[in-house]
């Protein structure tokens, strides 16, 4: 005949054991928004291959543009050598919107002038109804469901047209009509500016 043995667990092992588990939880939860030297880019990964480099964006004048685009801009080379200890714009960045390049730039800039364009009446007539921006852009064609407009003060009004993944955004007020094409956000596949984040 077999005869089973169980042995007890010690009443202090159990706490001890989720003890270990937070504390290897807040080592991985540390690491959220840190630099490590090797994480630039065209470091070497872990097959000690160099990591592939994404090739600068492409801009070309677009039609009826006066001048040659802005250059992409980069990193001010005459900065700190160490990077910054408040992380805010490394934990933030989900909320920087894409910019347009290449034909999608073009596209963006069309977009922009023909709804500056649609707007610029209102404005001078003093029409800063939400609805009255939003008929407007719904006469460029966008569909209503993609476009949202709302009341920015007493004499003003914003509007998003999400028509993602080009998307404009802009406010007109008693001064100007401004909008801006972009292409969305990180992580995130409409127009509306995303407010989570880790």
């Amino acid at each position: 005949m077999t005869v089973i043995r169980t042995t007890g667990v010690r009443l202090g092992t159990v706490p001890m054991v989720v003890l270990a588990l937070l504390a290897v939880l807040a080592v991985l939860a540390v690491g959220c928004g840190t630099h490590r030297p090797g994480d630039e880019a065209g470091a070497e990964g872990p097959s000690g291959a160099a990591a592939a480099t994404p090739s600068a964006p492409v801009d070309f004048r677009c039609p009826g543009e006066s001048s040659a685009p802005t250059p992409t801009r980069t990193p001010d080379a005459s900065g700190p050598a160490t990077p910054p200890t408040d992380h805010y714009a490394e934990n933030h960045g989900f909320m920087v919107p894409f910019p347009l390049h290449g034909r999608e730039r073009c596209e963006g800039l069309a977009a922009v002038a023909r709804v500056e364009g649609a707007l610029e009446p209102l404005r001078e007539r003093g029409d800063f109804a939400p609805d009255s921006t939003r008929d407007a852009l719904t006469g460029l064609g966008y569909p209503a469901s993609k476009v949202r407009s709302y009341q920015n003060g007493p004499t003003g009004v914003g509007f998003l047209i999400d028509t993602f993944p080009l998307c404009v955004e802009g406010m007109m007020d008693r001064a100007s009509t401004q909008a801006d094409a972009f292409g969305g956000y990180p992580d995130h596949s409409a127009c509306d500016r995303p407010s989570g984040g880790h």
